[in-house]
């Protein structure tokens, strides 16, 4: 089959196909450039919802009785970015393990990925999965990332909602906040609010929520997952948010900055392969060590004087 036979049955909604174009993504492989390119004039349709926070908060679980809710009427799918193995480089594959009662549903698509030891809690595939997910007519694409913390922006940028889960007895919730991990989030979600401390802290939560500059105010939502808990008022609270933006106009600058950053991401990672492509030619590098270790040249020299020659080379 070739690339534009691909994309015909990604547009067509093709469960089969849209899942091989993934794994070729994933992997990097060449023909991803024009399967892109192809599907591109079909994205910019669903909504993209960003889920993070600490491991065992319950995440996976909440994410199930989301997408029960959606799929009566939506088409869902969800990245699940979770750690890569150590052994086979893949994803481990928990999150999907527990979100197994909607891996059938027709109207569902769940597929895990690996971090690859890309930080800022995506992959460096998300962007382009979700835009396949996007053409293929999902209606939502819903992004669980791994862990938590200040280095969690990057969901927060290509999300049109971004939500934090947290549970009781996490600690002091200003600490907590002054992490950074208060930054990002639209709305947040105290999940296992039927443990103690759980009303505490969502008064906690709300008053410095109220106290921030930010024109939203982010909601404060409390769910009991396993239970199938507030999880219609969270949803209440998305499509609130998403009304929200339309009506502020936020998402026109919300798409244009998420493509100002991945346009500059494809500039540094091509540029950056074609780097160290060349650098690795006529032994460019070992030649410069040499001289640095025998402090004929300074480091800064050195640099200037071989980026000055693959420049060259690589006609920039």
């Amino acid at each position: 089959m070739d690339e534009n036979d691909l994309v015909k049955k990604v547009l067509s909604g093709d469960k089969k196909t849209i899942s091989k174009i993934i794994t070729l993504v994933d992997n990097r492989d060449p023909k991803v450039s024009y399967i892109i390119d192809r599907l591109y004039p079909y994205t910019g349709r669903c909504q993209i919802i960003g889920i993070t926070g600490p491991p065992g908060v319950g995440k996976s679980t909440l994410i199930n009785q989301m997408v029960k809710e959606w799929n009566i009427d939506k088409k869902v799918a969800v990245i699940a970015i979770d750690p890569t193995s150590p052994f086979h480089g893949g994803a481990i594959l928990g999150d999907r393990i527990r979100m197994q009662d909607c891996f059938l549903d027709e109207n569902t698509f769940i597929r895990s990925i690996g971090t690859r030891g890309s930080y800022g809690g995506l992959s460096k595939s998300t962007h382009e999965i979700t835009k396949v997910f996007d053409a293929a007519g999902y209606d939502i694409v819903l992004i669980e990332t791994v862990g938590a913390g200040q280095v969690e922006v990057d969901i927060a940028r290509l999300a049109h909602t971004t939500i934090v889960v947290v549970v009781p007895g996490l600690g002091d919730v200003i600490q907590t906040i002054k992490a950074g991990m208060f930054e990002i989030p639209d709305i947040v979600v105290v999940n296992k609010a039927d443990l103690a401390g759980a009303d505490q802290l969502v008064m906690d939560l709300k008053t410095v929520f109220n106290l921030s500059s930010k024109e939203w105010k982010p909601l404060v939502i409390k769910t009991v997952a396993l239970k199938n808990e507030g999880v219609v008022d969270l949803i209440s609270a998305i499509e609130k948010h998403w009304v929200y933006q339309k009506e502020r106009g936020s998402l026109y600058e919300k798409e244009r900055d998420k493509i100002k950053e991945e346009l500059l991401n494809l500039i540094i990672d091509d540029v950056k392969r074609k780097i160290l492509e060349n650098i690795n030619k006529d032994e460019i590098l070992d030649l410069y060590i040499k001289k640095l270790v025998s402090k004929e040249i300074t480091p800064y020299v050195a640099k200037d004087e071989i980026i000055k020659k693959i420049l060259k080379d690589i006609n920039i």
